[in-house]
């Protein structure tokens, strides 16, 4: 994301009220230039330090999304995240950027797992309409439903991913059992 960007999603964490962790990364030829400090609003640290947390270049995803606490996850919509918050049945708050995470979140929001942030007519972010839909998916009406939705997934998952594991179990065995050769007695 842009300087500009990164200012726009600070803002709009702000202005959704929500308590957040915020990973940022830096692309490898920024980070010697760039940092938190650079980036974010002047003040942003001091005005959401009883709300917020914000962490520079990684966080354990996978480790957060499945503690059970998370309401929504704010997603550039790659596959694998999408793949981990469907897992853990956390609502999706769609800001894809290129490639394949358009559509990705288009598939999201279209089986009700996730809303997506808008952006205007030049492809820009918007600080109001990403608070308007963060607040929404983690405490509105809108968002009961795409959490319900997000944990009746995670429960499909779960359920098809044990049905699947049993039948290779299965095939396995068939095989193990076909190349064994006969005890002598």
């Amino acid at each position: 994301m842009s300087k500009a960007e990164i200012q726009e999603v600070a803002y709009g964490l702000e202005l959704s009220e929500v308590n957040f962790i915020w990973v940022i990364r830096f692309p490898g030829d920024h980070k010697e230039t760039d940092g938190i400090g650079q980036v974010l609003p002047k003040g942003f640290m001091e005005r959401i330090a009883e709300k917020g947390l914000v962490v520079e270049n990684w966080g354990p995803q996978a480790e957060l999304l499945g503690s059970g606490k998370i309401g929504g996850f704010v997603s550039h919509c790659g596959w694998n995240s999408v793949l981990e918050s469907m897992k853990y049945g956390v609502p999706i708050i769609a800001m894809p950027m290129h490639l394949d995470q358009p559509i990705n979140a288009r598939l999201v929001v279209e089986i009700g797992l996730g809303v997506e942030v808008k952006r205007d007519g030049d492809g820009k972010l918007d600080r109001r309409e990403i608070g308007e839909v963060i607040r929404k998916v983690v405490m509105g009406k809108e968002g009961t439903e795409v959490q319900r939705k997000a944990k009746e997934m995670c429960h499909k998952m779960r359920c098809k991913g044990e049905e699947d594991i049993d039948v290779l179990v299965e095939k396995l065995e068939r095989l193990c059992n076909k190349g064994r050769i006969p005890k002598e007695q």
